[in-house]
């Protein structure tokens, strides 16, 4: 069966690469987009339940708007959904990306200037000009020790992650504001330029290497429950965004498997990423 969530068709579009579209769907080749706000909500239906979040300067393709919403495909994942037509605009060549866990927009290259709205951790952002300490671009002014250049990716998924504690815990969330388990991998392993997909099923499915029950954990690896995934931050210690403690926390890994098995769930497998 075709995951929804991987199929760019609806009734009306479908993309121009897809085969066994039914008759009467239009096929397009769509049109590449960017993410203008500093989150957008990726919804299942139009105005409908939250999928995922997309950050500012992510590309997309948008394959129809329709009354206020787009038709999009992530290009980064990919993940098919619904996105407010208004939150998208022309796509620019991102040179850098937000590497604090949030920063701001400010009016001036100055501290003490207006701050606008904040950007979260992995935004993308087009540097035009530096000023001191500061970063220009076409949005405003960003602390340049918040930024790392596109191409440079992070070591240490754990270390990324770790930026994140005590960020709130949102289903379907993917920025500081607001965060789920899944989103908290993807975005420590997108700052470590390491291709992950949007929920944690897929995870389970894609990342790394699955490992024989009883390997010894080790810093980086995964560990899967039905709907959940945790990193190990030490072969004691977890480190997820859970229900639970209602945010991203550090957990002792025998007493978050214990509990989470107590509510029916064993973990499912454990993962290594590749190097």
């Amino acid at each position: 069966m075709t995951d929804p969530r991987r199929w760019p068709a609806n009734p009306r579009v479908a993309a121009a690469r897809l085969a066994g579209v039914p008759e009467g769907v239009e096929r397009v080749e769509g049109e590449a987009r960017m993410v203008l706000r500093p989150l957008a909500n990726l919804c299942r239906t139009p105005a409908g339940a939250l999928d995922r979040q997309i950050l500012f300067g992510a590309p997309v393709t948008v394959y129809e708007d329709r009354g206020g919403w787009s038709f999009i495909e992530t290009v980064d994942d990919p993940y098919v959904g619904y996105v407010e037509t208004a939150a998208l605009g022309s796509l620019r060549a991102a040179t850098h990306r937000v590497s604090a866990a949030s920063t701001r927009l400010y009016s001036n290259p100055d501290p003490r200037a207006f701050a606008g709205p904040a950007l979260t951790l992995n935004a993308r952002v087009t540097v035009d000009a530096t000023f001191g300490r500061f970063a220009e671009t076409e949005d405003g002014f960003i602390p340049l020790s918040h930024l790392r250049a596109i191409g440079t990716p992070e070591p240490d998924p754990v270390a990324v992650a770790e930026r994140l504690l005590g960020t709130p815990y949102l289903w379907g969330g993917n920025s500081r504001a607001g965060i789920d388990c899944s989103g908290l991998v993807q975005a420590a392993c997108r700052a470590c330029a390491i291709p992950c997909p949007g929920d944690s099923d897929m995870q389970a499915a894609e990342l790394g290497e699955a490992l024989p029950d009883g390997t010894p954990r080790r810093r980086g690896d995964l560990l899967f429950w039905k709907g959940h995934v945790a990193f190990v931050s030490d072969p004691d210690t977890l480190l997820h965004a859970n229900g639970y403690h209602m945010a991203v926390a550090y957990e002792p890994a025998e007493d978050a498997i214990a509990r989470i098995a107590a509510a029916g769930h064993p973990v499912t497998v454990h993962r290594r990423l590749s190097s």
